[in-house]
């Protein structure tokens, strides 16, 4: 985190350091400095210099720079978002950041934004000794911890009670834009 400026990734007139969500646009947050260091802290054994990462819901790519940074130019970052003028706007403050470089392809360590449920696909694509961070339930959630084993075997537990905007559908997320 200390190697990305959140500022390039904050919208003009909000105050990039203060602990806090903050809008985006399109009904999407840029998450709070706390919640992104939680994650990262929470992946950081599955996030070492040339393993993958996959950020669904990436929203303003900040948390896809800092895995794009921790995997390193042998790794592979991927950000996911829906919002095709989000995807250019986080592109742009990705090619603005120190990871401009370093995002290709890829996915193994997984973080998602809040979903009512686990979704069944990214479980399933979760490779042995992967793990996914993702904040589950509607309005609150549990922010989950989820490792898959070398034998296929899934292990969840929790590790706080939080406040993420919630996975939708695009016209669902623009319907109250």
């Amino acid at each position: 985190m200390e190697t990305i400026d959140r500022a390039l990734f904050v919208p003009e007139g909000f105050t990039p350091y203060i602990d806090s969500p903050m809008p985006i646009g399109y009904n999407a947050t840029i998450s709070a400095p706390h919640m992104h260091a939680t994650c990262l802290e929470l992946l950081k054994d599955h996030l070492q210099p040339g393993m993958h990462a996959l950020d669904v819901g990436s929203g303003s790519g900040y948390l896809t720079a800092c895995f794009a940074m921790m995997v390193g130019p042998e790794g592979r970052a991927v950000g996911i978002e829906h919002i095709p003028e989000l995807v250019a706007a986080s592109t742009e403050n990705v090619e603005r950041s120190a990871a401009a470089a370093l995002l290709k392809d890829g996915s193994l360590s997984l973080h998602v934004s809040a979903a009512p449920e686990i979704p069944r696909p990214l479980l399933e694509q979760l490779k042995p000794g992967g793990r996914m961070v993702i904040p589950v339930g509607t309005y609150s959630q549990d922010l989950q911890v989820i490792d898959k084993s070398s034998d296929g075997s899934i292990s969840t537990r929790n590790d706080a009670s939080v406040r993420y905007v919630p996975l939708t559908s695009r016209s669902a997320q623009l319907q109250d834009s």
